[in-house]
């Protein structure tokens, strides 16, 4: 079949001789998309969702959702090396040294091995981070809307041991 007559065939909708009808995926919550679908995929999906919000409210600060990943583990873990913080931040080395933000983060070097640099936030980071987190905790608190705090407590270790299992396993 020549190109021109295989477009002339999808256009109306017809596929070796059987006439179709256009088949548009459930939204988002419904079907396989919802209820009915595989875990893994319903978690990637959540993921995505709450990503691209995440990306949203961030936007106007400059700072991406890996950024955002970055500056809160060094609030939580100060002094980790470079590998160490893209480790914990679910991010590759290559990542973290391109997305580090000019300012936010603070290098120096281990008093013991010198030649691995220790990373802190600097005081802008700080600021920069207080303002990040007031919009992602808007973000969390819509997410858990409508969850008691036990039901939440137990998604949060639900999801906390899908992580610490896969770590186990590889």
């Amino acid at each position: 079949m020549s190109r021109k007559a295989r477009t002339t065939v999808k256009r109306r909708g017809v596929i070796d001789g059987i006439v179709t009808v256009p088949v548009r995926p459930p939204p988002p919550g419904e079907g396989k998309r919802g209820e009915k679908g595989h875990l893994a995929y319903l978690l990637r999906q959540a993921q995505a969702a709450t990503r691209l919000q995440m990306e949203r409210s961030l936007a106007d600060l400059g700072v991406t959702p890996p950024q955002f990943a970055v500056l809160t583990m060094l609030k939580a873990y100060p002094g980790l090396s470079g590998a160490d913080v893209a480790r914990v931040a679910l991010l590759t080395p290559q990542t973290v040294g391109v997305i580090i933000r000019n300012g936010a983060i603070r290098k120096s070097p281990h008093p013991v091995h010198g030649r691995v640099l220790q990373w802190t936030l600097s005081p802008r980071g700080a600021t920069l981070l207080q303002d990040c987190r007031r919009r992602v905790m808007a973000l969390e608190r819509r997410l858990a809307a409508g969850l008691s705090r036990n039901a939440e407590l137990a998604v949060r270790r639900w999801l906390a041991q899908i992580a610490a299992e896969s770590r186990r396993e590889s």
